[in-house]
């Protein structure tokens, strides 16, 4: 009678250690996955955001260039303000998932970026024009920090 039990004491002993570790072992598999989906959406929402803002730029260059009152001027400026809204979408979206420190560098990015779409319907030159290259370039570390990327040699 005791082997019986012991038997069966082993047998309950081996289902539950089964159950145990096949459940860890999918749990663990289950957050792999989910970081994996969130590191793809981080990703596209930096680069995104980073697009955007590079195009915001080059079309305030060129709005800047324009003859004043012309309807190249004025077509430059409404595409600017149209970019200006994804950006701030994407902008929402980048807080939301990003690190503390990328959503900083995004934010010092966001204020340079301003100041090129002020002087662009100011019609006047920008201060400092490559503030916004260095500040996207602290953007694009901070954004491959998040994502366990190592460091490139690239810029903006």
């Amino acid at each position: 009678m005791i082997t019986q039990i012991v038997t069966l004491v082993g047998v309950l002993l081996g289902a539950l250690t089964s159950f145990v570790a096949t459940g860890w072992a999918e749990r663990v598999k289950r957050r792999r996955v989910m970081a994996a989906r969130w590191d793809e959406r981080k990703l596209d929402t930096y680069v995104q955001y980073a697009t955007c803002v590079k195009e915001i730029d080059s079309v305030a260059k060129r709005a800047r260039q324009a003859e004043a009152g012309s309807t190249a001027r004025a077509e430059f400026l409404a595409t600017m303000e149209q970019a200006e809204i994804r950006r701030s979408a994407l902008f929402e979206t980048l807080v939301l998932l990003a690190s503390p420190a990328a959503v900083e560098a995004a934010k010092a990015v966001n204020a340079a970026l301003w100041e090129s779409e002020i002087a662009a319907r100011e019609h006047a030159s920008v201060p400092n024009g490559a503030a916004l290259v260095e500040l996207l370039n602290v953007y694009h570390a901070q954004a491959r920090l998040d994502l366990g990327v190592g460091s490139s040699a690239g810029g903006a």
